[in-house]
């Protein structure tokens, strides 16, 4: 197919790449290799380095193969961002078994779904959710559970050991890596073409599906990610990892691209804007992989000027569309250069981002990376390819693109169709090839036979000095089918009206578009990466109609 957007390659990112044919775990130990006396992680002051790293992963593997976990077997991982995880992560893979992503977060009735349906019989998990783990133990075929706490290697001893008590099928982490030193993992035939990883995608439209992710696949967009990094000097990174490494996009482009990079993993278990800004003036990343609640929160902190936060020379802003004027205040404050992207679950997750030193598009998500085709099709088949300027659905094919969804082929007949991931997303491409995200499908709000898009909606609100945060989505009304809400968070100290922001809007939407109604809120509610969730603005709203 005709790739326009390949002579906008910046100079030094390749066409096309051979990727290594390895499993994922031995870009851990090609890095330990290379690089044993750097600082791996730098976690709570303690700092890791890759030889620790890659031996605790080794001696975990030897553990958990002593405890019967073999080759295909799925295991979950359930913790914050610590130490733990990476070695856990790599440990699982080692022994060719299947990592289970979960958030640390979910309720019983989200962890009970989930291993239920990714048939995980053990999961590596945070001392704190053992009653919540036990809860629903029985329902599922959970048989083994290994605890432990989040700060068990900067303490520098063995596992409290409470919670567990010695019962069957209950293990403390820190025994395990001391049992696996007691010999070699068991040397097993990992073929990239395995499934390494279950990710399920995030349930907005109806139960969460596991998308099959191999080692080719990940290893793939790991070594796409790092070619896209002109300059980047292996060795000699320094990343900052704040998103959650139990989501596709922090486990790929914080945890994974930081160990094939062979940078420093400076570590922090969730984000708090204020021991992100410490972490920063403490340990100066090169590299901060965020998303744009993040870098708003930055820019809107009273102290922010108190910090040097002028080491960041490059971030990658992926997960939820990154409002154009929050991107300028951002660059402007630390001299770095907000890459916007985009990617999703299906696809490891990355396909596309603005180049960091060549031509790049505020607004746009840039070119599809290496290797990776993207076209637009129309909406109502998916088979006619459209041109430059028309608006339809995003698809892509690359060597990132999932296998498929776990135990769900009608699922994966309709996102995967004659070799292409068809997204959901409402994109547009223009004539030099750089691709533009409308919004989702679903979210497409129609007023009166016209599309509106939250998405152009939302950067004229924040374009408006008084707002922190926003969000519009469509509800229902009697006259023109649907019309457009707002939902406002104002920035300390600010105040406005309703009819202060409808008017602002009116100023720079066309009529159709701007909303009708407007809602003042303290926060939003935001998923673990810190993305809106729209669909439980959507519940409230559903509530609030009358039956």
């Amino acid at each position: 197919m005709e790739r326009p957007w390949l002579k906008f390659y910046e100079e030094g990112v390749p066409h096309h790449i051979d990727y290594p044919r390895i499993p994922l775990y031995q870009v851990l130990d090609d890095t330990a290799k290379e690089f044993p006396d750097l600082d791996a992680v730098i976690f709570q002051g303690k700092r890791i380095k890759y030889r620790e790293l890659a031996g605790w992963a080794r001696d975990l593997a030897s553990g958990l193969h002593q405890i019967g976990i073999k080759k295909g077997q799925r295991v979950a991982i359930m913790l914050a961002n610590c130490p733990q995880y990476i070695v856990a992560y790599y440990a699982i893979l080692r022994l060719g078994g299947v990592v289970v992503n979960v958030n640390p977060m979910y309720v019983e009735r989200e962890l009970e779904f989930q291993l239920h349906d990714a048939g995980a019989q053990t999961i590596v998990a945070a001392r704190d959710l053992l009653s919540r783990l036990e809860a629903v133990q029985g329902k599922i075929p959970l048989k083994t559970i290994i605890l432990t706490d989040l700060d068990e290697h900067v303490r520098g001893e063995r596992g409290r050991g409470q919670g567990g008590g010695g019962r069957p099928g209950i293990h403390e982490y820190a025994e395990l890596l001391k049992k696996g030193k007691s010999q070699p993992p068991p040397s097993v035939s990992v073929d990239p073409d395995e499934v390494a990883l279950l990710q399920y995608t995030g349930g907005t439209t109806g139960f969460s599906k596991g998308a099959m992710l191999t080692h080719y696949n990940l290893v793939s967009d790991v070594v796409q990610c790092v070619s896209w990094n002109v300059g980047a000097e292996r060795g000699k990174e320094r990343m900052l990892a704040v998103l959650p490494f139990f989501h596709v996009y922090g486990m790929t482009v914080t945890m994974n691209e930081a160990i094939y990079l062979a940078a420093t993993i400076i570590l922090l278990p969730r984000f708090q804007v204020d021991d992100c800004l410490e972490a920063i003036n403490a340990h100066q990343p090169t590299r901060f992989p965020g998303v744009p609640t993040m870098y708003i929160a930055i820019i809107n902190h009273p102290k922010v000027r108190d910090y040097n936060i002028s080491s960041i020379k490059v971030c990658s802003s992926g997960s939820a569309p990154m409002p154009v004027e929050a991107l300028r205040k951002f660059e402007e404050l630390t001299g770095g250069k907000i890459s916007e992207g985009y990617g999703l679950t299906e696809a490891s997750p990355v396909t596309h981002a603005n180049p960091f030193s060549g031509q790049r598009k505020i607004g746009s998500i840039g070119l599809p990376r290496p290797d990776t085709d993207s076209k637009i099709v129309d909406l109502e088949t998916g088979e006619k390819d459209l041109p430059p300027g028309e608006e339809g659905e995003l698809c892509i094919r690359g060597p990132q693109v999932m296998k498929g969804y776990w135990n769900r082929s009608e699922e994966s007949a309709k996102s995967l169709r004659n070799g292409w991931l068809y997204t959901g997303d409402i994109a547009k491409m223009d004539e030099e090839g750089y691709f533009y995200i409308v919004d989702r499908k679903k979210d497409m709000i129609i007023c009166g036979g016209y599309n509106v898009y939250p998405r152009e909606v939302e950067e004229a609100l924040y374009l408006n000095p008084k707002i922190l945060e926003a969000c519009a989505l469509g509800v229902p009304d009697p006259y023109r089918g649907e019309t457009v809400k707002a939902f406002v968070v104002l920035k300390p100290g600010q105040k406005a009206t309703a009819e202060e922001i409808i008017e602002f809007c009116r100023q720079n939407l066309a009529r159709f578009k701007v909303p009708t109604r407007v809602e003042f809120r303290n926060e939003l509610p935001k998923s673990h990466v810190g993305k809106v969730l729209k669909k439980v603005l959507r519940e409230e709203e559903s509530q609030k109609r009358p039956v």
